[in-house]
């Protein structure tokens, strides 16, 4: 499989479509179990007010993984990031609710680089708060 867009289709600016992730325990829960990571900080109410936070909140690289969504969505082929990265900025608060959290993500391409790849900057934020940074991916277009 090869990415469905083609370098000479794009360009600097150039929007991917935004996308909202919710996020509710149950979710944290059945990610931990595929994940092995168990870190009660991520299930554990108490536990999570007792070293500091304000509640449960989601996995890191469950939020990573969620924001790259956006990228793939858009490339149709996950194989075509060359690179991605982020850095932790504000955790993704959870409440013990039916409503959870909502990761809300945008995207566009920042750069054309060489060999038909493109830098994609994407934007994660949850209850107003960015909670990604430097959220950045290479991808490789056709």
């Amino acid at each position: 499989m090869a990415a469905k867009i083609a370098y000479d289709e794009v360009e600097v600016g150039t929007e991917l479509s935004a996308r909202s992730f919710p996020v509710t325990r149950a979710t944290l829960v059945r990610y931990a179990g595929a994940s092995g990571d168990f870190n009660p900080i991520h299930w554990n109410e108490r536990f999570a007010v007792e070293v500091g936070l304000p509640d449960v909140i989601a996995h890191g690289m469950f939020t990573m993984a969620e924001a790259a969504r956006v990228v793939t969505d858009w490339l149709g082929d996950p194989g075509a990031v060359v690179e991605y990265g982020v850095r932790f900025t504000k955790p993704v608060v959870v409440p013990n609710d039916d409503k959870g959290a909502v990761i809300e993500v945008s995207g566009k391409v920042a750069a054309l680089l060489d060999d038909k790849r493109v830098r994609v900057d994407l934007t994660a934020t949850s209850a107003g708060q960015k909670v990604l940074g430097m959220s950045r991916a290479v991808v490789q277009l056709s």
